[in-house]
This record gives structure tokens, C-alpha cells and sequence, in this order.
């Protein structure tokens, strides 16, 4: 196995770890189309990296990161859904990258190239995991005080606003990180299909996150072992495992 092959596994993994560490927070809140919204508002920023020539994934959390404060903020301070304030970021997002992405770029921008990813994408991956874990256990309680009721958080002295703003940019922070290597179309997947998976299985709160962020990874590298392969895209090739596996649990629990 040539280095990097491992390097490509690593990160793969990572993203599958944490899109599904995440991702249990997500289905819990009902919220599970966010992610995948939110994956298309990469592809603005992933074109003006690429005109720019810097690298995608800056680009990618940049755009992530404004549209999360936006929607964040509308959602406080008007009577518009917040799901619907993500349909509304996602679709112009996507129509802005679709018109400004140049062509030959395109196919690579939707679904991913995991030939591109180098070093510094696997340095970048590892801290972003990292801060993703930390961050997200410090504020497990209260994320899960917040989905039993928020009439119940607010009343145990819980910032809600906050603690859903620093949650939806660990969203952003995770879909940035999987764009490069799922691309702007099938990131979204990702935070969704593992944790469905494990909700369907798990027991327990703590059984649910861990079969999530083990279904995430399990995903990324058969996915990636597999695309490797047959040689196709690493972005369907994944989510596709995602889904078997999905059924294979479906079809195990009835």
C-alpha cells in the first residue's frame, strides 16, 4: 500500500468519523437535510479558490462558514424557518457555483477527486477533526439538553442561540473538510446516511454516536477502497457502501 493510499484512507476516515459524530447530533434534532443543503453552498467558494489558485477547501469554509452565520442570523432574528432559510442559501449558492465553475473543474468540484488530496489537506483534515471532537463533546450536554427542549435549556441557564451557532459551524467546518474528497454534491450524505444507520441499531445515546462514527468510517475507506478499484469516483463509490450498509442494518434489525 503506497503512502498515498494511506494518506487518502486517513482522511477519508477522519471525515467519516466525524460526518457521523455529527451527523447522530443532526438526526436527533431533525435536521438532517441541513447538512446536504449546506454541502452545495461549498461550491461558490471551491470555484473562486480555484480562479484565485489557492486550495478549495479554503475557499469551500469561507463560503460555509458566511452562510452559516447568515442563516444562523436570519433565523434569530426573523419568522423564516431555518430550513427554509437553507433552501433558500442552497439553491443560490449552488446556481452561483454552477454559472462560475469552470467546466473542466466542474465534475471534480460535485463529486470529488481523491487524487488531488496532498499533504496539506491530510494536515488540515487531522487539526479540523480534532477541533471537532473537542469542541463537540464540551458542548454534548447542552446540545442534547437543547433537543429534549429548549424551554428546558434556557431555563438551566443554556445559551440555545449560541449553542446551535458554534453547532452549525461545526457543520460547515466538517463539510469543507469532506468537499475535496466527496465534492459539494454527496458531502451532505455523509453526515446523514452513518447516523441513520446507527439510530437504527443503537440502544443507547452513547451506543448510537459510537455505531455512527464507526458506520462513517467503515464507509470511507471501503467506499475509497473501492473506487480505488474499479476506478470511479470516490464521492459515489462511498456514499453507495453508505447505503449497502444502510440496508444491510435495515434488513438485520427487522
Amino acid at each position: 500500500m503506497n503512502t498515498n493510499l494511506i494518506l487518502i484512507l486517513l482522511v477519508g476516515a477522519l471525515v467519516g468519523a466525524t460526518s457521523g459524530y455529527l451527523g447522530s447530533y443532526m438526526v436527533l434534532k431533525r435536521m438532517s437535510l441541513v447538512g446536504d443543503a449546506l454541502s452545495h453552498v461549498a461550491l461558490p467558494g471551491i470555484a473562486i479558490a480555484m480562479a484565485m489558485g489557492v486550495n478549495p477547501l479554503l475557499g469551500a469554509l469561507i463560503a460555509l462558514v458566511i452562510a452559516t452565520i447568515g442563516i444562523w442570523y436570519l433565523g434569530e432574528h426573523s419568522e423564516v424557518y431555518p430550513e427554509a432559510l437553507v433552501g433558500i442559501f442552497f439553491t443560490a449558492s449552488l446556481s452561483i457555483g454552477l454559472l462560475i465553475t469552470p467546466e473542466p473543474d466542474l465534475l471534480e468540484a460535485l463529486f470529488g477527486n481523491i487524487d488531488k488530496i496532498g499533504a496539506m489537506d491530510g494536515v488540515i483534515t487531522i487539526f479540523g477533526a480534532i477541533v471537532i471532537f473537542i469542541i463537540t463533546f464540551a458542548f454534548s450536554k447542552k446540545l442534547l439538553l437543547g433537543i429534549v427542549s429548549e424551554d428546558l435549556a434556557k431555563s438551566q441557564g443554556v445559551d440555545v442561540s449560541k449553542v446551535n451557532l458554534v453547532y452549525l459551524l461545526l457543520i460547515a467546518l466538517v463539510v469543507a473538510l469532506g468537499v475535496k474528497f466527496l465534492g459539494t454534491l454527496l458531502t451532505g450524505a455523509m453526515v446523514i446516511i452513518p447516523a441513520v444507520t446507527a439510530k437504527n441499531l443503537a440502544k443507547s445515546i452513547k451506543q448510537f454516536q459510537l455505531y455512527a462514527i464507526f458506520f462513517g468510517v467503515t464507509s470511507s475507506i471501503l467506499g475509497i477502497l473501492l473506487a480505488k478499484y474499479i476506478g470511479i469516483s470516490s464521492g459515489p463509490a462511498v456514499v453507495l457502501t453508505s447505503i449497502s450498509i444502510f440496508l444491510i442494518g435495515y434488513a438485520f434489525k427487522n
